[in-house]
């Protein structure tokens, strides 16, 4: 349980040089079944550990909950196949406060959800955008420059598992006033990234997250948008580009969206309001 990283033997290669065998370390990626109340409604790949976070906040992202009492409790169980005698730790079932209605059927996937992809397996066109409990346009947070232009770094500099396999994304959450790191979680898959970070506010009763800065590590995806939107996020700064639909989504909701946050610079492609002058 936990294991982020696992060793592989393999054949380094330079020109010039003898062929030369040694260890290497990968990120570890395992599928996670998530039911609820014994019921499947998700399988994601997914690095191991925090899985109960992951879990979490998926629901908050899938617009199932948005409060910490109604995700009364969480239980790893065996997998299929082991009549319950072997706990795989790759089934986590998830029970609902009571006057939480279970997920309906356009939240359940009909296949899996690899790490490359947060929507895949929705059931139509329609159900792919989830609506949020949080409006963020009355959010009046305002960030400065010179504070924005250290949450790469900073990032990077948090991220341990990347150190040893240069294979995982990483999401962190930054207090928008102080420039405090909140929590940071590293995964196979951006979008399990986020949902660990989301997932962390939720069991904490922090949501919505008014006042805080959502940094990823890669690009700013529409999944990655909507996520930030439905956890109460007002910004969220990438190292790289948007897409389109992410930054049509961001203008819709009231979200700050920084791309290409590189050095000192960066682009602000929809809230430029609360990005304070220089």
């Amino acid at each position: 349980m936990g294991r982020i990283t696992a060793r592989w033997p393999v054949t380094k290669v330079r020109i010039g040089h003898e062929p030369r065998r040694r260890p290497d370390r990968l990120a570890v990626e395992e599928p996670l079944e998530i039911r609820i109340g014994g019921l499947p409604l998700a399988v994601t790949m997914r690095t191991p550990g925090t899985d109960v976070e992951l879990a979490a906040g998926f629901l908050v992202s899938e617009g199932v909950i948005t409060r910490a009492e109604q995700f009364r409790a969480a239980i790893h169980c065996g997998g299929p196949g082991t009549g319950g005698t072997e706990n795989t730790y790759n089934v986590l079932d998830i029970a609902l406060s009571a006057d939480t209605p279970p997920p309906g059927p356009a939240t359940a996937r009909d296949f899996l959800t690899t790490s490359a992809c947060g929507i895949c397996g929705k059931t139509s066109i329609d159900a792919v955008e989830t609506s949020s409990a949080f409006d963020l346009r009355g959010d009046e947070t305002t960030v400065r420059p010179s504070l924005l232009v250290e949450l790469p770094e900073r990032l990077r500099a948090g991220q341990r598992a990347f150190d040893s396999t240069g294979g995982l994304h990483a999401a962190a959450l930054f207090d928008a006033e102080s420039g405090e790191l909140l929590t940071l979680r590293e995964d196979v898959g951006r979008h399990n990234a986020v949902d660990k970070v989301i997932g962390w506010a939720l069991t904490r009763d922090r949501l919505p997250l008014r006042g805080t800065i959502l940094q990823v590590s890669g690009r700013a995806s529409f999944e990655l948008v909507q996520k930030a939107v439905t956890a109460g996020i007002p910004m969220l700064t990438a190292v790289s580009a948007p897409s389109s639909l992410a930054a049509e989504l961001a203008e819709r909701s009231g979200l700050t969206l920084i791309g290409f946050l590189r050095g000192d610079s960066m682009n602000v492609y929809t809230g430029a309001a609360r990005v304070a002058p220089a």
